[in-house]
């Protein structure tokens, strides 16, 4: 299969959309099994089975993680945070016939209970081709400010 920049865009694009939406369901069917969604703490590139991690969640955590949200009795999201999220600078790092490693910088505007919240970063997508899109087989976010103190994540980054 060959790399088309544009699918790629348009995929990260929807991804985005659908976390900014709280489409939980059509977000969760876009990880392969054995996904990992990570987020960093202090380094970029710390090991995580030795460094904390802000999130480190596999296929399974990240079900459940959709599941408190889904149930409208996670009070940290009662209502849910209203949220934007722009991307840009995507760079297709690597690829080859089974995976494809894409950069992307974001801006994210979460307001939640009258408080506005801006986040930026890096992400690292790991993307599988199937089906004529593609499944994130890792989503690693590099938050601009991941060794500051932070406020809870309880939405999706």
């Amino acid at each position: 299969m060959g790399v088309d920049r544009q699918q790629i865009e348009e995929f990260l694009y929807h991804e985005a959309n659908l976390a900014d939406e709280n489409r939980y369901d059509e977000w969760e069917a876009l990880w392969t099994d054995d996904a990992i969604y990570w987020v960093p703490f202090a380094k970029d590139d710390p090991d995580p089975s030795r460094d904390a991690s802000i999130i480190y969640d596999n296929r399974a955590r990240i079900g459940s993680r959709l599941q408190q949200l889904k149930t409208g009795v996670h009070w940290a999201q009662d209502p849910p945070s209203r949220m934007r999220r722009l991307i840009t600078n995507v760079q297709i790092d690597e690829s080859n016939e089974s995976e494809i490693v894409v950069n992307s910088n974001f801006l994210l505007v979460e307001l939640r209970q009258h408080v506005q919240n801006i986040w930026a970063g890096r992400t690292i997508h790991k993307l599988r081709p199937e089906n004529g899109s593609f499944r994130m087989a890792l989503k690693k976010v590099l938050l601009v400010n991941n060794a500051e103190a932070i406020p809870r994540l309880t939405f999706l980054l």
